[in-house]
C-alpha cells in the first residue's frame, strides 16, 4: 500500500458519473467465500443453502464524462452451459443486460477496467457470435488490466484450475492495455495494486462530483469481508490481503471514500467509518 499519492492526484480534476450495475448473481461455496472463519461464526452473518453456497452478487460501475462511457468489471457473461449453471446458481442476466437498462449499448464502450481476470470479473469481455465464434462484447473498447495479472492469467497461475479461461481471454489479446503498478490510465480514473487475491489484482479510484469513488474489488467482496480474518480460500496471499485490507480500511476511513463492493448482493455501496463501540475498529454502511 505503498502507491498512495496518486490517489491524492484524482479531487479537482475530471469528474465522472457513477452508476452501480448489477450484472447477475451467483452462489460459491460459503467455506470457500470465508476461508479459515468457521461455519459456526459465518452463517450468522449470511444464511447458506443446502449446498453451503451464499448468494453473491457481479457488481460493475458505469463511469459517464459526458464524452466517454468506462466500464469497470464485466461478470460472468453468457457463454455457460446448464451444468455450469446450476453448479454456481447464475443468473440469466449479464452486463450487457444492465447496460441495456441504462440506454447503453456495448457500442458506446470506450474503455474497460477490470480489476482481474477470473471468470466471475472478466468473463464478460467476450460472447459467442451467431456463427458461433467468440467476439469481443464491446467491439470499441480497450481493455485495462495489470500486467502482472494478465500474465499469471496466460499462464493459469492460480490455485482455481478453471478460473482464467482462454474464452475471455484470447478474443481480447490486440486490445488489452498492460498497466504497471499505480498509474492513471484515464483523465480522473487512478488505479494501484491491491495484492492479496491475486498477485495482480488492482483496485480503481475514480474521481466524481462528490469525491472519491473506489472499486477494491475481491479485496472486500462483500460488506461481511471487512472482518481482518475474512480472506478467501481462494485468494493467493491471505496474509497479505489481510495486512492490505487494514491498511486500505484505515486510508478509505481518512479519505472519506465510497466504496462499491463487487460481490454484496444487498448493500454493494458504502463508507467506511470508525466502530462507535470500539474505535480500533472500522464498520461499513450503506450509502
Amino acid at each position: 500500500m505503498s502507491e498512495r499519492p496518486i490517489t491524492r492526484t484524482l479531487p479537482g480534476r475530471h469528474p465522472w458519473r457513477v452508476t452501480v450495475l448489477r450484472a447477475g448473481g451467483f452462489r460459491l461455496d460459503g467455506g470457500g467465500m470465508f476461508g479459515i472463519i468457521p461455519r459456526t461464526f459465518w452463517s450468522t452473518w449470511i444464511v447458506p443453502d443446502e449446498s453451503n453456497r451464499i448468494g453473491l452478487s457481479c457488481n460493475c460501475m458505469l463511469l459517464d464524462d459526458g464524452s466517454r462511457k468506462v466500464l469497470v468489471e464485466t461478470g460472468c457473461g453468457d457463454k455457460w452451459t446448464p451444468k455450469d449453471r446450476a453448479i454456481y446458481q447464475m443468473e440469466v442476466r449479464t452486463v450487457v443486460d444492465a447496460l441495456a437498462e441504462h440506454g447503453v449499448s456495448p457500442d458506446d464502450i470506450d474503455d474497460v477496467v477490470v480489476t482481474h481476470l477470473h471468470f466471475d470479473h472478466a468473463a464478460g469481455l467476450t460472447r459467442v457470435a451467431s456463427d458461433g465464434s467468440l467476439v469481443r462484447t464491446f467491439p470499441r473498447a480497450r481493455v485495462h488490466v495489470q500486467r502482472r495479472e494478465w500474465d499469471d492469467a496466460l499462464a493459469n497461475r492460480s490455485t482455481m484450475t478453471k478460473t482464467y479461461l482462454p474464452t475471455h481471454l484470447e478474443p481480447i489479446r490486440s486490445v488489452v492495455v498492460l498497466l504497471d503498478g499505480a498509474c492513471e490510465p484515464l483523465p480522473g480514473i487512478a488505479v494501484r495494486p491491491l495484492i492479496g487475491h491475486t498477485w495482480g489484482q488492482q483496485g480503481v479510484f475514480v474521481r466524481t462530483p462528490e469525491g472519491v469513488t473506489v472499486f477494491p474489488a475481491d479485496l472486500i467482496p462483500t460488506v461481511h469481508h471487512i472482518h481482518p480474518s475474512a480472506s478467501m480460500g481462494y485468494d493467493m496471499l491471505p496474509y497479505e490481503n489481510m495486512l492490505n485490507k487494514r491498511d486500505f480500511l484505515a486510508e478509505a476511513t481518512g479519505e472519506g471514500w465510497v466504496l462499491v463492493l463487487d460481490h454484496e448482493p444487498a448493500t454493494p455501496i458504502v463508507r467506511a467509518v470508525p466502530d462507535s463501540a470500539d474505535a480500533s475498529r472500522t464498520i461499513l454502511t450503506p450509502l
